[in-house]
């Protein structure tokens, strides 16, 4: 089991590391820091939906590959859903309540073109912005980092997403490109995801990258599928974080 595994690594692991928060059915929300301890940090965050839980798996690799760029990797946002995914029901994306993470950010909130108000295996939005334990952790994470960036990873598609509301850094996206293959993408109809709040509330660059081809069925079970996707965060911060941060200071 995913969460199991994550766990288990967060046992051993000898960095920095912490619990953001827990799920709603208790699980924990691990987070460990990579690279430098000092200057601006990033954040990653992986497995927001449950079957797409093989990229905790990828959070683990970049967390072994490490970075020299510091920042904080949360591998398994929706440790219930995964489990759910595993056990019961394989296209189950929400948490344990049915509401999908990822559309439960305030950024308009309730305005994407597929969202629902009906409890189930995707797209409700929840009550309120916020209103699951597993959004609420990470948003309260995230404005405790101050991030000069995030990136959300998912699965699937082979697409970067970098603009929301007509803002956003394609250059960073074009980085993420360099290392996977993937294309930058600006999407529509979307809102309420954790890139989007990154990019509209705190005026950061986010970047959303979905793993693997689009032809591959969800879900995705082996790390082999999205082997392009095991160097993009190493690759991202050496070649974007340290060098954005190099241009704000002067």
């Amino acid at each position: 089991m995913i969460y199991s595994e994550v766990r288990n690594f967060y046992l051993q692991y000898r960095g920095k590391k912490c619990v953001i928060g827990y799920s709603f059915l208790g699980r924990e929300i691990y987070a460990f820091h990579t690279g430098s301890p000092f200057g601006r940090q990033f954040i990653a965050v992986y497995a927001v939906h449950g079957r797409e839980w093989i990229c905790a798996r990828l959070a683990l690799e970049h967390i072994r590959r490490g970075t020299t760029v510091g920042g904080f990797v949360i591998p398994l946002v929706n440790p219930d859903g995964a489990t759910i995914s595993e056990t019961r029901d394989a296209m189950w994306k929400a948490n344990a309540r049915g509401v999908d993470l990822n559309c439960n950010f305030p950024a308009d909130w309730g305005q994407g073109r597929l969202n629902t108000r009906v409890r189930g295996a995707e797209n409700c939005i929840g009550d309120y912005p916020l209103s699951e334990c597993e959004s609420a952790a990470l948003a309260r994470f995230t404005l405790r980092v101050k991030p000069y960036t995030t990136l959300a990873f998912h699965t699937k598609g082979g697409e970067i997403y970098w603009e929301y509301g007509g803002r956003g850094d394609k250059k960073g996206a074009e980085i993420i490109a360099q290392s996977c293959g993937y294309t930058p993408k600006r999407i529509a109809g979307s809102s309420g995801g954790y890139k989007d709040w990154c990019i509209s509330a705190l005026g950061i660059p986010a970047y959303t990258v979905e793993c693997g081809d689009d032809k591959l069925a969800h879900p995705i079970t082996s790390l082999g599928d999205i082997a392009e996707c095991r160097d993009i965060l190493k690759y991202f911060t050496d070649n974007y974080g340290r060098k954005e941060i190099h241009e704000k200071r002067a």
